[in-house]
């Protein structure tokens, strides 16, 4: 997937996250229904450790990849000062098979699996190039503060 700065939706727009928690840079796609997000993994993120993107980085950039299609509509208006709280209510599944290195760039696909109010269902695929990294599905919950 080219990436031209064009087409980029800026992160900061749908998460509340900053360094050094965000694990996402861009968001190369998003509806009500799926969310396409890159990230490039530098050698000082803390979840690097030996050179490799460790479990937890992984698991936290699925989780942030997927909370940007419920966080969307708290932060329609990037000029607002809108505050919210989320989190990860339930992991139903994880496969991990293959741990990037600093350096790599990822690409996280997610698609709603189901919503209910402020909770919601999603499913994420991380890969680098053409390779599966992670599996999840997870239940995040996201409320304005």
């Amino acid at each position: 997937m080219e990436l031209k700065e064009e087409n980029l939706i800026n992160i900061h727009n749908f998460l509340p996250h900053r360094k050094p928690m965000l694990m996402v840079d861009y968001i190369l796609e998003l509806t009500p229904e799926k969310v396409i997000t890159s990230f490039e993994i530098t050698p000082d993120n803390i979840f690097v450790h030996n050179n490799h993107f460790i479990e937890a980085g992984l698991i936290e950039h699925s989780a942030q990849t997927s909370s940007s299609i419920l966080g969307q509509s708290f932060f329609e208006n990037p000029e607002s000062n809108t505050k919210v709280i989320g989190f990860i209510t339930n992991i139903k599944k994880i496969e991990v098979f293959a741990s990037p290195k600093a350096g790599d760039k990822i690409i996280s696909k997610a698609s709603l699996v189901s919503k209910y109010e402020n909770i919601c269902q999603i499913f994420c695929e991380t890969f680098l190039d053409e390779k599966l990294l992670i599996r999840t599905e997870i239940s995040l919950f996201i409320q304005e503060i």
